[in-house]
């Protein structure tokens, strides 16, 4: 093998393809990537048998071939070469060799006939605008658990029908639900449940394209999603496991609710939970003057604020997580957040709030995210 190629051009495309490989494997060789260099362009590979990542880029390939070697190590070579040109060549010893400039590198190779055989591109199911999928994954993923005692609420379930991509997360204390146009045709209402790490990487990577490709697999050897460019491909294997039934925790109508505009109330938490230890709730009292958040803190302080909030129904004492309060605020991405107080069979223990965005402090609700949480039991 034997190319020239962009410096910029090689670090990206190397980035992008080790993004999704573990920071540990069992087998070294799947820590590599595959460089197959033909027709024009330079294919940059990797997989470790869930997660594959691949993409194309423009070089002038004077000799084809292809070469597995260490992703990692490749990736902060090309970022850090003197020149704007790189040239790679493999030697007589099967080595490759990496010369930007007067830097030159020679990377031991690992065997191509070891590697496992990446998926291949599916037949798209549909697409969807790239940059509402980023926005709408952000949105749901900081629901998504990171505790892999529970592997199924770890990942984020998508349900795909002829014209609507919906997405959940739960991590039990909060559900975030967004739903998102899209133009596909499947036979059937389809699940994916995909790890959050993976979606994420998806949206970053692909945020800035103009429409990314959608297919589900799902056949007796295995259950897989795809996500595409013209020049990139993201496959990752489903989670297996019954996703738990949370859609039906959204209550229709809520009487009791409250509007406050989204930046005051976030940097009112923020500042108030300063005398908090980490995991200790906010006490909020939603009332005619107002929204007040207490904290009892420790020996050391306490703090109390009240910022302006717009109440309909009766007063409220509720008590949350302060950064669960924060991730749902910030979600909604909007200037104003609408918080429902839905109630329980019993008296003492408060029902989930949730939170909706809004234009305006009177304005309509725009109804494609909600952020439902479970607040604290009040301390007496």
């Amino acid at each position: 093998m034997r190319l020239q190629i962009n410096r910029d051009v090689l670090s990206e495309a190397v980035s992008f393809a080790v993004k999704l490989l573990p920071q540990r494997t069992t087998l070294p060789i799947l820590s590599g990537v595959v460089l197959d260099a033909a027709e024009g362009k330079l294919r940059i590979s990797s997989f470790d048998y869930e997660v594959s990542s691949s993409t194309s880029i423009p070089a002038d390939i004077e000799d084809a071939g292809s070469v597995l070697v260490s992703g990692r190590l490749l990736a902060d070579i090309s970022s850090r070469l003197p020149a704007d040109e790189v040239n790679l060549t493999t030697d007589e010893n099967g080595r490759l060799l990496v010369q930007s400039g007067s830097a030159k590198f020679e990377l031991f190779t690992m065997p191509l006939d070891e590697y496992p055989s990446l998926p291949e591109r599916p037949e798209w199911q549909g697409s969807v605008s790239a940059e509402t999928f980023a926005t709408a994954v952000g949105q749901v993923s900081v629901a998504a658990s990171r505790d892999d005692v529970t592997p199924v609420i770890t990942g984020v379930q998508i349900e795909l029908t002829s014209g609507q991509l919906t997405f959940l997360a739960t991590d039990r204390y909060r559900v975030a639900l967004r739903s998102i146009p899209w133009e596909g045709q499947i036979p059937a209402d389809t699940t994916a449940l995909v790890p959050v790490r993976t979606l994420s990487e998806v949206a970053k990577t692909f945020a800035h394209a103009d429409q990314i490709q959608i297919a589900v697999t799902k056949d007796d050897d295995h259950e897989m999603i795809a996500f595409g460019t013209p020049d990139r491909l993201v496959t990752s294997l489903l989670i297996k496991g019954n996703y738990p039934p949370v859609r039906r925790l959204f209550p229709e109508t809520v009487a009791n609710y409250a509007v406050v505009s989204t930046s005051e109330l976030i940097e009112s938490v923020r500042r108030v939970s300063l005398v908090l230890d980490r995991e200790s709730p906010l006490r909020f009292t939603f009332n005619l003057d107002g929204v007040t958040l207490e904290a009892i803190g420790n020996e050391q302080a306490q703090a109390q604020e009240t910022v302006e909030a717009f109440l309909t129904g009766e007063e409220v004492v509720i008590s949350m997580k302060p950064q669960f309060l924060i991730d749902g605020l910030s979600s909604t991405q909007n200037e104003f957040s609408k918080l429902s107080f839905t109630k329980t069979d019993n008296p003492h223990k408060p029902g989930p709030v949730l939170i909706t965005g809004q234009t305006s402090k009177n304005g309509e609700e725009p109804g494609d995210y909600r952020y439902l949480l479970q607040p604290n039991l009040l301390l007496r």
